[in-house]
């Protein structure tokens, strides 16, 4: 709610506000004081990166798509785009022995 009140007055500062990784850092510090091992946070900061990479060519359609279909079927095409993305990611990680699923 506070980055959407934030958006109504700075598109520039909501997307700021949104791009910070808050949640990341939040479980980080969690796993690290439950005591879970270095390796686990690290395999998990490890994996987010490979997760994040497909939505970022999402985030360049959905602003050029937008104006031209409306919101609704630029938010589905948005979401197809990223499992296909994913998809390919997934497919092509798999030749280098990077498992994601």
């Amino acid at each position: 709610m506070l980055i959407s009140e934030t958006v109504k007055r700075s598109e520039k500062m909501g997307a700021l506000f949104t791009a910070l990784p808050i949640i990341t850092f939040s479980v980080l510090i969690w796993m690290y004081l439950e005591k879970e091992p270095m390796e686990k946070i690290g395999n998990y900061m490890g994996y987010l990166f490979w997760y994040v990479l497909p939505t970022l060519p999402m985030l360049l359609m959905f602003p050029l798509v937008l104006g031209k279909i409306g919101f609704w079927p630029t938010l589905g095409l948005s979401a197809l785009m990223t499992i296909g993305c994913f998809g390919v990611e997934v497919l092509v990680l798999k030749r280098f022995g990077i498992e994601l699923l």
